[in-house]
């Protein structure tokens, strides 16, 4: 017999373990494997102890105790360093432009514009601006339905009238989920509308704002007559830049969920100031 066939054959050899009761020598236990067999088991076991170990390690929170792996509260501090960290080079960024554009005045040339008005992440040279039927039939349902809301004057001169002779136009139709508190730092009424829908301007006005913040992502704030500011925060995009003129029930932005700090949601957070104090928008319009 060759030594090629002895090793198959001792491959496909039965083995017995046994356990035996020392005082009466009864076979408490046993098992039949053969070499295969026995190598298969304990390759079997070992890459299941292996895939054991390795998944309680990654979806416990053993995983912590290991030299070197930053904890919850950790990790959290470095997301909001992270942040903070991207916040202040923004500010950096805007003060150094700032500076800039002194000098350039000073030295008189004319000064470069501070904030950036359009997402320079896209390619915008393809756009056609053109009116689609959707966007037609959305304008005639619009006007229809405020044809006779009388909130919705802009003919009349509000120079020198006072603000409970205002009419605010409403900028979205929706639920109040937020109301204003001023003792919290909530400066304006948060309302949740469907997502994608047009905001309006609240008054005639002139846009002095337009622009991105980490906290409140896009925003827009209108300057109206008698000191009276409106700001629109969490948009999706803007639809004006600044220095364009608006009318009351124009659209300026849409709603979005834009902002990384203070959002949960597609909603509008809408503010109004007259001369530099808040006021609590649902005294002035029906949302």
């Amino acid at each position: 017999m060759s030594k090629n066939e002895k090793k198959k054959r001792n491959w496909r050899d039965k083995y017995r373990f046994s356990v035996v009761n020392d005082t009466t020598f009864e076979e408490v236990w046993r098992v039949r494997l053969t070499q295969y067999n026995a190598f298969l088991l304990i390759t079997f076991l070992v890459v299941f102890i292996i895939g054991a170990t390795t998944c309680i390690i990654a979806f416990t929170n053993i995983k912590e105790f290991i030299p070197g792996y930053p904890d919850v509260t950790m990790r959290r501090n470095i997301l909001m360093s992270a942040i903070r960290l991207d916040s202040l080079e923004k500010q950096l960024e805007l003060r150094d432009k700032y500076f800039a554009n002194i000098n350039a005045i000073i030295a008189g040339e004319k000064p470069k514009e501070i904030f950036s008005m359009q997402d320079t992440s896209g390619t915008y040279g393809s756009i056609r601006n053109t009116t689609s039927p959707e966007e037609s039939a959305l304008r005639a349902q619009v006007e229809n339905e405020e044809k006779y809301n009388v909130a919705f004057n802009p003919g009349v001169s509000e120079s020198g009238t006072s603000l409970a002779e205002l009419h605010f136009f409403p900028p979205v139709k929706g639920i109040v989920s937020s109301k204003f508190d001023d003792s919290h730092k909530h400066y304006g009424t948060d309302i949740v509308t469907k997502q994608r829908s047009p905001v309006s301007a609240a008054l005639d006005g002139t846009v002095i704002f337009t622009g991105w913040t980490m906290e409140t992502g896009y925003v827009i704030e209108i300057q109206h007559p008698n000191n009276i500011v409106s700001v629109y925060k969490h948009n999706a995009s803007l639809l004006k830049e600044t220095g364009d003129y608006v009318r009351a029930g124009e659209p300026v932005s849409i709603v979005g969920d834009s902002g990384e700090l203070y959002t949960s949601g597609p909603h509008l957070h809408f503010e109004i100031w007259y001369k530099g104090s808040p006021l609590d928008p649902e005294k002035h319009i029906l949302f």
